[in-house]
């Protein structure tokens, strides 16, 4: 796929990457949902970061709608005060689980109001809105309208399963079915846009029916939480015409303060739009890859480059779900094994794009791999360059696992590339057991007992200096924490880059030993998630 390239005098020209991850709504507290998705932006952000890449993360909290209108009502405060609480619960979260975003963004936010009113006004302007009047089912949790068809005989949402409510009310309508043939047209054309291909052919099996147009905004007399239509007053935006256009403000595309036809609509190359990667829930693919590139045709921008639906997580059958009570806290997990151990599971276990299981044993599991493969290799080569070398890496003409580095290398970049992240740290997790394997073969221990053996030994420890160098770079987008702690055992300033980490000249440094980067697993540990 063609990157955005950026200028730098001192750099020449470098790749630009922008990622988002949905806007949380902020009724709820943070799950393990949310995590997965935003730890996965941060997990592709980094890694693309260690590669060289000029990124920009978007992450932040959707706050207008129905859903917070009726909890701030229900608690007795103003919306905003409840907003402002969750806001700053989503912020504390991420920044416990090491979420590196740019920017966070707020739906209440002056900046986006105003994106908002002159992308609305945009379309009203090129004849794309109409005013109609909308009767049938209404979902107030999901803030979605439904036909008698989509609720089947119980009457019931299809998303949430909650009660549904009769209206009948005016309301303003996107003309979205005008641009059926276009957005066809470019799911066609550009096969990778929409991954995994399953969730690509569920939109196209969607789009062999007409598609419909879309009510843009609510009465007042219904609902007063949200954003002013530009042309009508008495109406706020739809909630998620309103959340999409997000990723717009962010970008920097959209300059309200300008006059009309220049405010960026023309030209955006200044700016960060197109965003590369919109990173979703499954559940949420329709709005991202229906709605939301039909409005930005609308208006006459580019769509996103490409939209990335992963799965759910589930416990045994059933889909994790707070009105179920089966959600798991992923702080929860992290006070209790380390923000690392939760973001390697959560990485290693749910392939992405596919549904992923979770139990506490499979958890455990994965730790293991952490505590025994890449925590046993660190500490035993440390330990050895300490007890054999005096904490210093020897000179060593050859590096003895060269090929297992240039393959990790390779196959963790080009996983990155086709979105496996899954398997782009089973490369990272492979070169460490290749490393442990090396240990055994060479048996540093019985090289150190034999003086004529003294130059085989240092070639054994400077390998294992430099395998520990390129690991802590390939591990840092996943495990941030201990790779900073393993990069100042390594005598390094910081975790170095993918390129840095290969031509680090590790000779002369001294090596620290420490306490286990991850410690055995004790069973109170287990008692206290149970």
């Amino acid at each position: 796929m063609a990157r955005r390239l950026s200028g730098d005098s001192r750099l020449g020209t470098i790749e630009r990457r922008f990622l988002t991850t949905p806007i949380y709504y902020a009724s709820g507290e943070p799950h393990i949902g949310h995590a997965y998705t935003t730890i996965l932006t941060d997990v592709l952000a980094r890694f693309h970061r260690q590669d060289g890449k000029d990124v920009f993360f978007l992450t932040g909290t959707d706050e207008h709608g129905q859903k917070i209108q009726d909890e701030a009502e229900k608690r007795g405060v103003e919306p905003i005060e409840l907003c402002d609480v969750m806001a700053e619960r989503f912020k504390q979260a991420w920044d416990r689980l090491g979420i590196s975003y740019d920017r966070f963004i707020r739906t209440t936010e002056d900046q986006h109001k105003s994106t908002v009113t002159a992308f609305l006004q945009r379309l009203w302007d090129r004849d794309q809105i109409y005013e109609g009047t909308y009767s049938g089912w209404y979902c107030v949790s999901d803030e979605r309208y439904w036909t008698e068809k989509d609720l089947g005989e119980d009457r019931t949402c299809p998303i949430c399963g909650r009660e549904v409510t009769y209206v009948e009310e005016k309301n303003y309508f996107f003309k979205m079915s005008e641009w059926q043939d276009a957005l066809v047209k470019q799911i066609q054309d550009n096969p990778d846009w929409i991954v995994p291909e399953i969730r690509k052919n569920e939109i196209l099996s969607f789009l062999k029916q007409p598609l419909g147009d879309l009510s843009i905004s609510r009465p007042k007399s219904r609902l007063s939480w949200g954003i002013d239509l530009p042309f009508d007053r008495d109406h706020v935006a739809y909630v998620w015409v309103d959340a999409l256009i997000n990723y717009l403000t962010a970008s920097g595309a959209i300059d309200p303060s300008r006059a009309d036809g220049e405010q960026g609509f023309e030209d955006v190359a200044l700016s960060w739009w197109p965003a590369d990667m919109h990173l979703v829930g499954k559940d949420i693919l329709t709005t991202h890859s229906v709605y939301w590139p039909t409005l930005l045709m609308g208006v006459g921008l580019p769509v996103p480059r490409q939209i990335l639906a992963h799965g759910w997580w589930v416990v045994g059958e059933t889909k994790m779900s707070k009105s179920l009570g089966n959600v798991v806290d992923p702080l929860m997990l992290r006070d209790t094994f380390g923000t690392d151990a939760v973001r390697w599971y959560l990485m290693r276990e749910m392939p992405t794009g596919a549904d992923a299981s979770y139990t506490l044993e499979r958890f455990l599991a994965r730790y293991d791999e952490l505590a025994n493969v890449l925590g046993n290799l660190v500490s035993r080569s440390t330990s050895m360059i300490n007890k054999y070398r005096a904490g210093l890496v020897p000179d060593a003409a050859s590096n003895g696992l060269d090929p297992e580095v240039d393959h990790a290398l390779e196959s963790a970049r080009s996983a990155i590339e086709r979105l496996k992240v899954h398997d782009a740290f089973a490369a990272a997790m492979d070169l460490a057991r290749a490393a442990n394997v090396y240990i055994e073969e060479r048996k540093p221990w019985a090289q150190a007992k034999d003086p004529e053996l003294a130059t085989e030994l240092d070639e054994t420890l400077a390998t294992l200096a430099r395998v520990l160098v390129v690991l802590c770079s390939l591990f840092q987008p996943v495990a941030t924490e201990k790779m900073h702690e393993l990069a100042l055992r390594l005598g390094l300033d910081g975790v170095p880059t993918l390129e840095k980490a290969v031509a680090e000249d590790m000779t002369g440094k001294r090596l620290a030993t420490g306490d286990p980067l991850f410690p055995r697993v004790h069973p109170e540990w287990m008692d206290k998630t149970t």
